[in-house]
């Protein structure tokens, strides 16, 4: 397994925190990256979360990785990576402590409420740059 940054979905993933104010994801405590070579089946990305030993031991608070798995995130189309990102994202619980949100909140419908309001959202900001 081989694993690089990914500072395209790092955008992605600031863009989406901002513009849905999920303020309790720091993302200056998450990190991005893409795997390459995995035998995983089914599995398009993955949230690591750093545990409480381990930031114990790192004298640091909580910390997440999310992993998005090359050869099959980057064949889907761009609205199925957001929702992926986002998913990713809803992992993150509101503590920030290292655990995650189980798929029992984690669902298709919450995932696509929130990418309804995120797009909403993002076609309504001005945008500056034209």
């Amino acid at each position: 397994m081989k694993y690089e940054f990914a500072p395209d979905i790092q955008e992605i993933v600031e863009e989406i925190v901002r513009t849905l104010n999920l303020n309790h994801v720091k993302t200056d405590s998450v990190q991005c990256f893409r795997s390459i070579g995995t035998n995983s089946r089914n599995i398009i990305a993955r949230c690591h979360g750093l545990g409480k030993v381990m930031q114990k031991a790192l004298d640091r608070k909580g910390f997440y990785v999310l992993e998005f798995l090359t050869e099959r995130f980057d064949r889907q189309s761009e609205e199925e990576q957001i929702k992926t990102i986002i998913h990713e994202i809803m992992h993150i619980p509101k503590s920030f402590g290292g655990g995650f949100k189980h798929h029992n909140f984690v669902t298709e419908k919450n995932v696509n409420t929130l990418y309804q309001e995120f797009m909403l959202r993002k076609e309504s900001k001005p945008n500056f740059f034209c």
